[in-house]
């Protein structure tokens, strides 16, 4: 399933590959301002295929 919400929330974020539009990772550590938007991805991805490990 690729249905890119987590670009469209978070696109400093993620991406989405033109190929096959599964959505890719830019960077392991986004920055604190962006965590909020992360978050957010990760509840509305219908595939469940955002995990987030916060410390």
């Amino acid at each position: 399933m690729a249905s890119g919400q987590c670009v469209l929330i978070a696109p400093e974020v993620f991406d989405q590959r033109d190929e096959d539009g599964m959505a890719v990772l830019l960077g392991e550590h986004p920055a604190p301002e962006l965590h909020d938007g992360v978050r957010e991805s990760a509840a509305v991805c219908p595939a469940a295929a955002i995990r987030l490990e916060e410390k």
